[in-house]
């Protein structure tokens, strides 16, 4: 699968379509971002059934600062509509794979039901 250019305006919809999605943000003078365009490219054609989206910060400053991007490349894993990851660094194919691997693995049950305690006790 390609990767979707994520904006202000589409972003709630892709979203709200989908249970794992990716993103990448970027900016076009970033080195490290060069670097991890083809391997993010890459990965995101083993994995259809994962929206692979790209926020260029430079563009859509609104959507980057509301994420709390502060360094790129920065990787924002999204399942179900929780942030399961969010680091910035460039990535190698394995790196991504596994963190890939990884998201699919959370039993997100478990996850809502920690969120709803850690709710009710603050």
């Amino acid at each position: 699968m390609a990767t979707t250019e994520l904006t202000r305006e589409n972003f709630e919809d892709v979203l709200a379509g989908d249970d794992m999605i990716l993103i990448d943000f970027w900016a076009g003078w970033c080195g490290p971002c060069r670097f991890f365009a083809p391997v993010y490219e890459r990965v995101s054609g083993k994995h259809p059934d994962i929206v692979f989206g790209k926020v260029d910060t430079e563009a859509q400053q609104e959507l980057a600062g509301a994420f709390g991007i502060s360094s790129i490349p920065t990787l924002a894993i999204i399942r179900d509509g929780i942030v399961l990851y969010a680091q910035p660094g460039a990535l190698r194919d394995q790196e991504l794979e596994k963190l890939i691997e990884d998201a699919r693995a959370v039993d997100m049950d478990e996850v809502r039901r920690r969120a709803a305690e850690h709710q009710r006790s603050a």
